[in-house]
């Protein structure tokens, strides 16, 4: 036995409503065709990478984030993180890749052959087998053992469990964000590899949600709200985990944090389409305004929000020769608008003081209050009201 769902409650189903209103709003704006649309897709499936690895301890910046998304090479990262990054972000593109492939098939094999993508730098992690004996999770500050995985032996039995659970389309079938988190858990719980199971985990629910087909797979993911949140990600498992194999136990804690997360993640998501509509017309104007060429104003969309830029990512992203690109560069150092940093093939491109400014008041249009938890929301919404006196 995997851990069942939990039925809903009135407060769940309330925050669930909502969550996939907003879902539908943002799909609606990101099917948008402007370019911003497709500059905002690799962003945000950069801070995914990001933001999943940051659990584990492998913490690169949005720039080699997006390099590693982009197949380019990394301006920071060490060997072994950067090893980790291209795993992930490998298994991740194949999942945007499976998203709408109409001879789709989710079964175990595809799980494991995820898992090696991720891990295949490290054969000595096993990656896409199931770990052959006992396991346990460790508190990295104390080394205290936190969680014990169920036996070895019983690993086959309970993936073909939650693959069954997956495909199961009866009329009491839940909700695309339960059915996900659900899988997410039972595989965390079931912690089938000897390493890699939480991004593991993450990935399947990812491939879960961009099954559904109601928004693009870019913007369906949770785990840049999960990196920004490890601890509270922690707590949670640990509630519900309760130190050891235990499918009885209640998994209403869980539900609770995972349609927070994807509440959350929605709005930011809303604000960010918004931002980014904004920030490409003001550059239209501003390139236009400089008589620079219309090419400058997909990199500086990136370099005024914080990236950096280089030759060779200028050159990919303008689709010009190297010449053409340095050119380009210079002009926009020249207008004020970028500032150059090191010498020669070492030398990066960093948003002026005036184009970061330009930026700020992009999102101080755009800012709206985020509810701290919608659980409350609605809980205010189920109350009656009350009449004054």
């Amino acid at each position: 036995m995997i851990f069942q769902r939990p039925n809903l409650n009135p407060d769940a189903q309330w925050v669930l409503a909502q969550v996939e209103d907003l879902r539908q709003r943002l799909s609606v704006q990101v099917r948008e065709p402007g370019q911003w649309v497709g500059l905002l897709r690799r962003v945000s499936f950069a801070r995914a990478v990001q933001g999943s690895n940051s659990i584990e301890g492998y913490n690169v910046s949005l720039d080699d984030a997006l390099a590693a998304a982009e197949n380019e090479s990394p301006m920071q990262a060490t060997a072994e993180t950067w090893a980790a990054i291209e795993g992930y972000r490998d298994a991740m593109t194949y999942v945007l890749q499976l998203a709408d492939d109409r001879h789709f098939t989710l079964d175990e094999s595809l799980i494991r052959s995820l898992h090696y993508m991720m891990l295949k730098h490290d054969l000595s992690r096993s990656p896409g087998r199931w770990r052959p004996g006992t396991i346990y999770v460790r508190n990295e500050a104390t080394g205290q053992a936190v969680y014990e995985g169920p036996d070895a032996g019983l690993i086959p039995g309970l993936m073909a469990e939650l693959v069954e659970y997956l495909f199961y389309d009866g009329a009491d079938r839940p909700p695309a964000l339960v059915r996900a988190a659900m899988a997410h858990l039972n595989l965390v719980m079931i912690h089938p590899f000897r390493d890699g199971n939480g991004r593991m985990a993450r990935c399947l629910q990812t491939l879960v949600l961009a099954r559904e087909g109601i928004l693009s797979p870019h913007f369906c993911s949770i785990e840049e709200y999960l990196g920004r949140n490890t601890a509270a990600y922690y707590d949670v498992l640990a509630e519900v985990g309760a130190g050891s194999w235990q499918p009885a136990r209640d998994a209403s804690p869980w539900i609770r944090f995972i349609l927070t997360a994807h509440y959350r993640q929605a709005r930011t998501l809303l604000r960010r389409t918004e931002e980014s509509e904004r920030r490409w017309t003001l550059l239209q104007q501003l390139a236009e305004r400089l008589r620079l060429p219309e090419r400058t104003v997909g990199p500086l969309f990136n370099a005024s929000m914080g990236l950096t830029l280089q030759n060779e990512r200028y050159r990919l992203a303008a689709d010009v020769s190297e010449l053409v690109a340095s050119r380009d560069l210079k002009a926009l150092v020249d207008a004020g608008l970028l500032e150059a940093r090191g010498e020669k093939r070492g030398r990066v491109y960093v948003r002026s003081k005036d184009l970061a400014a330009a930026d700020d008041e992009v999102r101080r249009s755009h800012r709206s209050t985020i509810v701290e938890d919608p659980f409350e929301l609605a809980a205010e919404a189920s109350r009656p009201p009350t009449l004054g006196l």
